[in-house]
Formats: C-alpha cells, sequence, structure tokens
C-alpha cells in the first residue's frame, strides 16, 4: 500500500523524518522518492505455520510388542503407559500415530525407527502422513 506525502522543503539539513515519523517507519517500511513527492511503502511479511506430519507405526507379524513398546519410549520419550497403549493400537487397529512434528523432524524420527529396527533385525516400519487440514 502506498500513500503519497508532499515533501518537505530543503533547508540545509538532510532530510530527516521527524521522531513520529520514525517510528511508523521502523519496520520494514522503504521510502522511495520521485520528482516532487516521497512515496512510503511497507512491505507486509506474512509468515504461516509449517504443515505437520504424523509418525505412523506400522503393524507387522515379527517385531515383538515389547520392542515397540522401549522404542516408543526411546525415539518418541513416550512414558511407559503410554508406550504401550501405542503399541496396542499399533497391535490391534494395523496403525498408531506416535506424534505430529514438522517435515524434517518427522523425517528424522522415522529414519531412526528404521535405523534401530534395522540394527535389531526387525522388520518394523513407520511411515510420514500429512496431518488433516495440511495440504502437502
Amino acid at each position: 500500500m502506498a500513500r503519497t506525502v508532499p515533501r518537505r522543503p530543503r533547508t540545509g539539513k538532510p532530510d530527516t523524518p521527524e521522531k513520529n515519523d520514525q517510528e511508523a517507519m521502523s519496520s520494514s517500511i522503504r521510502r522511495e522518492t520521485r520528482h516532487d513527492t516521497a512515496v512510503i511503502t511497507e512491505e507486509k511479511v506474512r509468515t504461516r505455520r509449517p504443515n505437520r506430519y504424523a509418525v505412523v507405526l506400522l503393524n507387522d507379524d515379527y517385531t515383538p510388542m515389547e520392542f515397540v513398546v522401549w522404542l516408543l519410549q526411546t525415539v518418541f520419550h513416550k512414558p511407559h503407559g503410554e508406550a504401550t497403549r501405542l503399541m496396542l493400537d499399533v497391535h490391534n487397529k494395523g496403525r498408531g500415530v506416535c506424534g505430529v512434528y514438522t517435515l524434517d523432524v518427522a523425517q528424522t524420527k522415522v529414519d531412526r525407527v528404521h535405523a534401530i529396527a534395522r540394527q535389531h533385525e526387525h522388520p518394523l516400519q513407520a511411515v510420514i502422513e500429512a496431518e488433516e487440514g495440511d495440504e502437502t
């Protein structure tokens, strides 16, 4: 948005805005001078919340339940009771949401799950899904 302001007459001093003008111009306002008027434009920067992604553990018939509970406590920092409940969700429903994170954190969590499962020779899988309402 631009507004036109009459230019101040030159008095030998550099063209300095008054104190109130300085406060108004302090946040990302740019001043352009054209001929005998000054144009002040303000650029508004809008920040968006980053998209959120759910890390989902998938059930398999080979990974022991105790290992899944330990993994949830280790990677996702879940208390024992919540880790047990999540493990039962994975076992009974075929999948369980371990947490919702930004994409880079979710990818790191999935990579850690896969690395630890592979290290212990278990086929446990985790996937990333966009949270409801977020666009990918």
